[in-house]
């Protein structure tokens, strides 16, 4: 008897201690699973507490570019009678694409679209420079990605799911675009005030030469703007993003 119980309790006491440890284990488990879907829970909610629709382009963004857009239309037409006036080439604009009517009337056009381009460019290039949004939007641009961009572009295969990133042939072209209207700035004023300005026309090689700058970095900014108008047509949420900035 004594025997038979004690051999009973030999195999109950690992039984036990084995059942003991298989529920510990499974508590375990289960604490861990409700720790997980509570930590689950409160991200979900703070996600969904986030705010959503952030802005593609802020305000001064929009504010300048429209202002650009108009400033820079005003001083091509008005340029484009300007050189009617003394052309370089030899051709000259359709009077229904210039603006001005004359030579006087053009230049008080330009001129007055003149300073509204340089402070709302500067006041542009500032807070982009500030602000990092140039940093964050227009760099790194590397040569195999222009490439690339190109090819996908040409094929059909260029996304525009994400406007808040720019791809490369777009950084290229902002950047471009950019450097173009601080040329065309400072080779007008060379034109304008050639003895006043004469370090800065003679940075450009002289007043003739400061005008083939002039008329190349209008060039340019022509070809961007056509690009640029053809893109927003095919890609109308890209206009409404500039308008409403989402």
């Amino acid at each position: 008897m004594q025997a038979s119980a004690a051999r009973e309790r030999e195999t109950t006491g690992p039984r036990e201690f084995a059942i003991g440890r298989s529920i510990t284990v499974q508590l375990q488990r289960n604490c861990k699973s409700q720790a997980m879907s509570i930590e689950a829970t409160h991200e979900q909610a703070l996600t969904s507490a986030a705010p959503t629709g952030a802005a593609i382009h802020p305000l001064w963004v929009r504010l300048t570019h429209w202002v650009n857009a108009v400033a820079m239309v005003v001083m091509i037409g008005s340029g484009w009678q300007i050189y009617n006036a003394s052309p370089l080439f030899a051709f000259l604009f359709p009077p229904e694409i210039t603006l001005g009517g004359w030579l006087a009337g053009a230049l008080l056009w330009h001129f007055a679209a003149m300073w509204l381009l340089a402070v709302n460019g500067l006041v542009y290039l500032v807070l982009g420079i500030a602000t990092g949004r140039f940093r964050r939007k227009l760099v790194p641009i590397r040569p195999s990605e222009v490439l690339a961009d190109t090819k996908a572009a040409f094929t059909g295969k260029l996304t525009y799911d994400d406007l808040s990133v720019y791809n490369a042939v777009q950084k290229l072209l902002y950047l471009g675009v950019i450097l173009a209207g601080i040329v065309i700035v400072l080779s007008g004023l060379a034109i304008w005030k050639p003895v006043q300005l004469q370090e800065l026309t003679a940075a450009f090689g002289g007043y003739d030469a400061a005008r083939y700058v002039h008329f190349f970095a209008m060039a340019a900014i022509v070809g961007f703007l056509v690009v640029h108008v053809v893109m927003a047509l095919l890609v109308p949420k890209s206009l409404l993003a500039m308008i409403t900035g989402r």
